[in-house]
Order: C-alpha cells, then sequence, then structure tokens
C-alpha cells in the first residue's frame, strides 16, 4: 500500500486551496493541479512510503513488474489513468481533446477522456460542456476568429457532488471557483480555442491550437451523461465509485483488491485509517493511496469522502492479427474463440520505405476497423507476423531479406497509427501459433509445424506455449544441416534443409535436370503422369523432408508434426512415404511413440489468427 506525492503544477488561472485546505506541499503562491495518481512524464507522483520511498509509481511498475496493475490494464499500452485535484480561481480555457487515433498520430500519445467530480464550488459557478446547438465547421472557426464562442457554448451551472463525464471531442472548460477531483485517460493533450486574451508568463498571449481543435471537436449537441449504477463514472479506461463515511451510522468499509485491477483511493475529506497487506496508515483530507493488484482485503475507517478508482474488466475484444508478407499483407480481426470476424488486404510494396509501408498496413487496419463498425476501444491489441528475424521483446525487426527491412522498431511505428498493446513475432511462429489455436494443431500441447515455401520455416510448441529460446529469433527449424558439404544455403551454411525442401529447392533441382527451372506445382503433375526425370525429384525431395522431420522429431519429441506452405498441399504424396520412415527411424521406432503428421488446416488464416493470438 503506497502513499502517493504528487506533482504540482502552477497554471496562471489556479488559486491557493490545496494548500490551505488540502495541505499539499508547495512554496509557491499559485498551485493549479496537483497530479494525484500520474505515470505521465509530464508530472509523475512519488512513493511516499515503504522500501519504494523515493521512487515514482512509474518506476515501481517497472521494477515490480506490470502484474501491480492487474490484468484488466494488459489491454493498454501504458498506465490508463491520470487523477488530479484541480482548484480553478479563475476560468480555464475553453479546450477539446482528441480521441487515441488523433493524438497518437499526431502527438505520439493518447487522447483524453475524463470525469469531473465536483468538490466544490461556490454559488452561481458554471462550467461550458459542448454546444448548445450543432454548428457548422465554418460558424465554429469563425466565432473562434471573432471571439464570440461562449455565445454557443452550453453553460452549466454545477454544485458540490455533481459528475459530469467528458468524451474525447468534447469541448468545455472548467468555470472559476470550482474545486474539482478529476480522473481521465494518461493523458496531456490540450487543445485550446480561446483563452479570454490571457497572458503567459513569457508575456506573450497563450498559445490557442485552433487547426488541431476543429479537426476533432464534435460540434453536435452534447450526450446526456448516461447512469454509470452503481458506479459514479465508468469508462474503458476506469471506473470510479464514491465512498462514503459519516463516521456514526458508517464507520468502517472493507473491500478487495483482486488481481484484475489495482485500486487508487482519492480521500475528498475527512480522517481515519486505511489498512491493506497487513499494514495500517493514518490518512486526511486530499491524501491518495495505489493498493497495488492483488494485495487482497483493504478496510477504511474514520470519516470520509473518497473516490475509489479501478480498471474495469471489458468483454468481447476483438485482436487484430496483422501477416505481413512478401507480396501481400493479410489482416484479420479475431474474437475471443479465434474466430475471424473479418479480413482484409494490402499490397506489401518493400520498394517504399519502412515507414511508408507500416503507414500503410495501419491505414487498412484502420479501414477495416471502419468498414466493420469496430472501434478502437474494442480492441485490445495488435500481433504482427512479420518474415525474418525478430526481437519479441522491444518490437523490432532486426532482419527481413524479403522486406529489406533491418533494425526497424516495428511496434513503435505502428503504434503511431494504433493505440494499442503491438506484438510482433517470426511469421513462421504466428502459423505455427494460429494452427495451436485454431487449426490441425488445436488440443495438442507438444506440436512442430514446418512451412514448405520459399524458404523453409517452422515453429515449435511446447507444454502449450510457443518456444522462442534466450537467444534473438526464435527456432529456424530449415536451418539445421542434413547433408554435411552439401548446397549453399542462404543462411550462409551449406546442406540446410531449407536448400532441399523449399519450394526454391525444387526448382534448382529442376533446372540441374531440363536446364531451366520448374515450378513445384508442375513437378509433382509430371511426376503423375510418370515423367521419369520428375519422380526422381519427387523422389529426392521427400527423402531429403523426410530426413529433417526425423532429426526434428527425435530432438522435440511431440504429438503432432504439421506441414504448411504450398507444397504441403500434395498431401498424402508427401505424407504417406514419411509416416512409413517415421517408424523405422524416428528413436525407438514401433517401440516408443511415433507422432501423428498432418497438412496445416487454416490455409493463409493460419498466420492471422497466429498473430493475433500474440495478444
Amino acid at each position: 500500500m503506497f502513499k502517493l506525492k504528487p506533482s504540482c503544477k502552477d497554471y496562471i488561472w489556479g488559486g491557493h486551496r490545496l494548500v490551505e485546505e488540502f495541505g499539499k506541499e508547495y512554496d509557491g503562491n499559485v498551485l493549479a493541479e496537483t497530479w494525484e495518481l500520474s505515470c505521465h512524464p509530464d508530472g509523475p507522483s512519488v512513493i511516499a512510503n515503504g522500501v519504494w520511498e523515493g521512487k515514482t509509481l512509474q518506476q515501481y511498475i517497472e521494477e515490480a513488474g506490470e502484474e501491480v496493475l492487474g490484468t484488466n490494464c494488459q489491454r493498454f499500452r501504458e498506465f490508463p489513468v491520470l487523477i488530479k485535484f484541480i482548484d480553478a480561481k479563475d476560468n480555464l480555457s475553453i479546450q477539446v481533446h482528441p480521441d487515441n487515433r488523433y493524438a497518437l498520430q499526431h502527438e505520439q500519445q493518447y487522447g483524453k477522456t475524463e470525469m469531473w467530480y465536483v468538490v466544490d464550488a461556490k454559488e452561481g459557478a458554471f462550467l461550458y460542456y459542448g454546444f448548445k446547438h450543432e454548428i457548422s465547421e465554418k460558424e465554429f472557426r469563425e466565432r473562434i476568429e471573432n471571439h464570440t464562442l461562449l455565445e454557443v457554448l452550453n453553460a452549466v451551472p454545477v454544485k458540490k457532488g455533481d459528475v459530469l463525464f467528458i468524451e474525447a471531442g468534447t469541448i468545455h472548460a472548467i468555470g472559476k471557483d470550482i474545486l474539482i477531483a478529476e480522473i481521465q485517460q494518461n493523458s496531456n493533450v490540450t487543445y485550446r480555442v480561446y483563452d479570454y486574451g490571457r497572458i503567459g508568463k513569457d508575456g506573450k498571449p497563450r498559445e490557442l491550437h485552433i487547426d488541431q481543435a476543429i479537426a476533432v471537436t464534435n460540434r453536435t449537441l452534447p450526450k446526456a451523461n448516461a447512469k454509470a449504477y452503481p458506479h459514479i463514472a465508468s469508462s474503458d479506461y476506469f471506473v470510479v465509485d464514491k465512498l462514503t463515511l459519516d463516521g456514526t451510522r458508517t464507520k468502517t468499509l472493507s473491500g478487495t483488491v483482486s488481481e484484475a485491477s489495482f485500486v487508487s483511493i482519492l480521500f475528498l475529506d475527512g480522517a481515519g485509517t486505511i489498512e491493506n497487506s497487513g499494514e495500517k496508515m493514518n490518512y486526511k483530507k486530499g491524501d491518495s493511496f495505489f493498493l497495488p493488484a492483488g494485495s487482497e482485503d483493504y478496510r477504511i475507517s474514520g470519516q470520509c469522502d473518497a473516490l475509489i478508482t479501478t480498471v474495469g474488466e471489458k468483454k468481447d475484444l476483438i485482436r487484430i492479427g496483422i501477416d505481413i508478407g512478401g507480396t501481400s499483407t493479410k489482416i484479420g480481426l479475431a474474437d475471443a474463440e479465434n474466430n475471424l470476424l473479418a479480413t482484409g488486404k494490402v499490397e506489401t510494396d518493400y520498394t517504399k520505405s519502412p515507414k511508408e509501408l507500416i503507414g500503410e498496413i495501419a491505414a487498412g487496419v484502420l479501414k477495416l476497423l471502419d468498414e466493420n463498425d469496430i472501434v478502437m476501444d474494442q480492441c485490445s491489441g495488435v500481433g504482427i507476423g512479420v518474415p525474418g528475424t525478430v526481437n519479441r521483446k522491444n518490437g523490432e525487426v532486426l532482419y527481413s531479406n524479403n522486406l529489406k527491412w533491418e533494425n526497424i522498431n516495428l511496434a513503435e511505428e505502428m503504434g503511431r497509427y494504433l493505440p494499442l498493446p503491438i506484438r510482433i513475432a517470426n511469421d513462421a511462429d504466428c502459423a505455427t501459433l494460429g494452427e495451436a489455436a485454431a487449426g490441425a494443431g488445436k488440443g495438442y500441447d507438444n506440436m512442430v509445424m514446418l512451412t514448405l515455401g520459399t524458404g523453409v520455416g517452422g515453429g515449435v510448441i511446447i507444454n502449450g506455449k510457443l518456444f522462442t529460446g534466450s537467444l534473438q529469433g526464435g527456432s529456424e527449424l530449415g536451418h539445421i544441416v542434413i547433408k554435411d558439404k552439401g548446397r549453399a544455403c542462404t543462411c550462409g551454411r551449406k546442406g540446410c534443409l531449407e536448400a532441399y525442401a523449399s519450394a526454391t529447392a525444387m526448382r534448382q533441382s529442376a533446372a540441374e535436370v531440363y536446364g531451366n527451372p520448374m515450378e513445384p506445382l508442375d513437378i509433382f503433375q509430371a511426376a503423375k503422369d510418370n515423367d521419369k526425370e520428375a519422380q526422381k525429384i519427387v523422389e529426392q525431395y521427400i527423402e531429403d523432408l523426410g530426413t529433417g522431420i526425423i532429426n526434428i522429431v527425435n530432438i522435440f519429441r511431440p504429438e503432432i508434426l504439421l506441414l504448411g506452405g504450398g507444397i504441403a498441399a500434395q498431401g498424402e504424396v508427401l505424407l504417406k512415404p514419411i509416416r512409413e520412415r517415421m517408424k523405422k527411424e524416428c528413436f525407438g521406432g514401433n517401440h516408443g511413440e511415433i507422432p501423428e503428421i498432418r497438412i496445416a488446416s487454416l490455409g493463409n488464416e493460419a498466420g492471422m489468427i497466429g498473430a493475433a493470438s500474440l495478444v
């Protein structure tokens, strides 16, 4: 249980009540805001007790692990919430906040949806919330420029205890003589459109952001604040409850901090004690506490009003799976049962810069979401399969020959467009995950998959989890040597399985026999038509593939081995002779357990489903 020390802000419209009435430690004349629960770099809160004393809340999370935030926070790339006290001695500027999509693209941080709890307000105090009536973009711009915007804004009188929910895109402003507790998304993006002609600390009029505000403002009538019963506010980013102990009839409250979410407690007034995890501390008006997820029961005693904030569960989440290929990129929207609800495709033009190509793929994702009326907040994350060597930990593509990429931070760049957790993996690993989750490998805890395409890729599932090893890049099954000093491989070695069992290898074999390359499909068809040379090529191909498979089976001892990729479409032509060899040559033979060998069932969908399974 941590008591937090806030970050203090001295904006020109602020007063001094947070020092005088709430006991905030601050030496300046103006204290406009205190950021009570914050991991934002513009104003992090600091732990004030225990072994983590002096660390920022963000440092604690990074060192202790994201588990302290709870499972409901896994869908966010960053700590989702920022909580403030705001003391408005004067009117705040008329402003608007962008949504996630716009803010990520233009500001490289999240947008902002927020709620206000009115802690105190003088008689006659009011704030602005939306427009009185719908206005055009032209009128909006003209009223900003001729300083008549206030004439069309919706003024809302407020009193202590009132709650307003401010969605991104809603124009708003806190009026003077109001003290507010604000719970918001973890963002500091604000577009100011009118500021009463005030002069900033630099002696110049404060900056306005007219073009940005016009781009993001909803100019229709504001939505009525929906009831969030049993909560006072509920959104995709935070759930807020009000606690009142009158000290007589109601003196204590007990609750539980589950594994699902941390608990933030902001005391608006009163005094008493709070207990959690065997620790007991005093609280007073203005104090802020953070209780890590899974810290079990807590108990608050005394007399107080407080706001309790958690992150709620999001149901029916959609996962985005992206399978980047050499010629096209496939995009799928998967539900919790690994069903593809919708798919799309974008041309993979590797002649473009990585930044351009990633932007086009992101645009394809946004288009697919729009076509299916799925909002970004309904998505839990993005998984991306990419050919080449990847660093899954930091989302970087170290090298991709197919895409001509080197040291490209794919997760970071894609995150400029998609404000979601982003995970990447090798494309063959994603195909393996897809087959394990929803294809021919479903129900097996130990599985190997080989993809027989331009190269030979593959993936390994051990005890239900994708095997990645401790080195970057994961498993490279196509680069086990099956012939000492054999054919040169693209990896630089000689005799690799890929040099004999890929489509490229079959073309090379045909060129050696016929003087020109042939496509694998044509070679197999010629063999069926009794072309003796083609039959020799196919027999040797199956022999070499079988050698590689037996080596892999002897190493991993899987329950099932799947073959995917274009050549795998030959089905039993490949499987029957390899099964017979496995009975004779796999370690233990008939005395041991010989794994099943099958053709993968998902085809082009495997990569999308597997990529979605990364999140």
